[in-house]
């Protein structure tokens, strides 16, 4: 994990210079930006392996930097805020946050889950596994959908949970599970969020036309099921 670079996005000062010198005794470089404009703009041309964002940025608020980069990049995302109401942390984990730090925060607490996301993310690019049903096919490592041969459109996320899913066929995964896997994060509280992902997803399969289906078990979480 050394060598890796992270962009802080954050408008205090004081916010880069204690996190990046925790970064630096653990071997990680990290470049600065102090507004949201800034920081998209920095996180297409640099290409960070991680960034961790401030939700409420100068000219763009951090959510909308999250949902901008989520369109053509999953790399890792850390938001930060002041703020600790449970919707929150739902708005940014539905918008693609892979963390969630709630201002005021430990600097060492910080780097130590930027270390996490960092493992969980390298651990899910590392997998080039490919599931294959009759009528379906997912690669993890391209994230990639194919239903009945057609290239199907998902978000990363949306991969990530029918990946998950797929490989358990006839398992139930409590919500639990799944918030901890796909979104590598340790919020024991609301699993609304795993509830929205999959109603999207839902909505870009075939149901009539596959022989496969996610069904939800009342009260405790989903099963991928094969007719």
């Amino acid at each position: 994990m050394s060598n890796s670079l992270i962009l802080i996005c954050d408008d205090e000062t004081s916010v880069h210079d204690t996190i990046g010198e925790y970064l630096k005794l653990e071997r990680m470089d990290y470049i600065s930006s102090y507004d949201g404009l800034d920081a998209l703009d920095k996180a297409k041309t640099i290409q960070p392996d991680l960034i961790l964002m401030d939700v409420t940025m100068p000219k763009m608020f951090g959510t909308d930097v999250c949902r901008e980069v989520r369109k053509y990049s999953e790399v890792p995302i850390i938001m930060l805020t002041a703020k600790s109401e449970t919707i929150d942390k739902i708005i940014g984990l539905e918008l693609g946050a892979d963390d969630y730090i709630t201002k005021p925060f430990s600097p060492r607490e910080v780097v130590t889950r930027i270390k996490t996301v960092l493992r969980r993310s390298n651990s899910f690019s590392r997998m080039n596994n490919r599931i294959k049903y009759r009528d379906l096919e997912i690669s993890i490592d391209t994230y990639e959908v194919y239903i009945r041969g057609k290239l199907v459109k998902f978000t990363p996320k949306e991969i990530k949970i029918l990946y998950m899913l797929a490989s358990n066929p006839g398992i139930i995964l409590n919500r639990d599970e799944i918030l901890s896997e796909v979104w590598g994060y340790g919020y024991l509280g609301d699993t609304r969020v795993v509830d929205t992902q999959i109603k999207r997803l839902r909505k870009k399969i075939p149901q009539d036309e596959v022989n496969w289906k996610i069904r939800s078990i009342y009260g405790v979480g989903y099963k991928f099921e094969i007719s």
